[in-house]
């Protein structure tokens, strides 16, 4: 009887231990729905303005304010910028390669080419790299979160 005790004791505390544990950030997440990355970038007109939850792996924080983040897409080689008021949340640098699901509003940067050369710039200088404003050659649309909620695996 001790025995199975024993063993069932080991095994509760052993789920425990394995269970991911999740830090909430900002408002939290509360949408039901995970809307893809990659359908949102393939169409985003359907989602500006709009509430959507996205999950993906953090490829990247903002090392100087922990203001924005990217995840990146459920398809090769895209991502997508999570950006957050200065202070409301602030991203741990440790959650680079963690899942991550945010809650945000779909928002469009429609940057003419001086914009583009001051955000590029900005955050080139986040990132500590070199920056060349001659490799701007127009201007470009960006599609962004604006990060209300996250929940990060720690």
């Amino acid at each position: 009887m001790y025995k199975l005790i024993a063993i069932i004791g080991a095994l509760l505390i052993t789920a425990s231990f394995t269970q991911a544990k999740t830090t909430v950030y900002g408002k939290g997440v509360h949408l039901q729905e995970v809307t893809k990355i990659s359908d949102l970038l393939a169409s985003p007109n359907t989602y500006l303005g709009k509430k959507v939850k996205v999950s993906g792996m953090v490829l990247e924080v903002c090392a100087k304010r922990g203001c924005w983040i990217y995840l990146a897409s459920d398809r090769s080689y895209e991502k997508i910028q999570i950006k957050v008021t200065d202070g409301v949340i602030v991203f741990p640098m440790n959650a680079s390669g963690k899942q991550a699901t945010v809650e945000g509003v779909v928002e469009e940067l429609n940057l003419s080419r001086d914009d583009l050369i001051r955000y590029k710039k900005h955050l080139a200088e986040e990132k500590g790299q070199p920056f060349d404003p001659t490799s701007i050659k127009e201007g470009e649309k960006i599609i962004r979160i604006i990060g209300l909620g996250a929940e990060i695996d720690s």
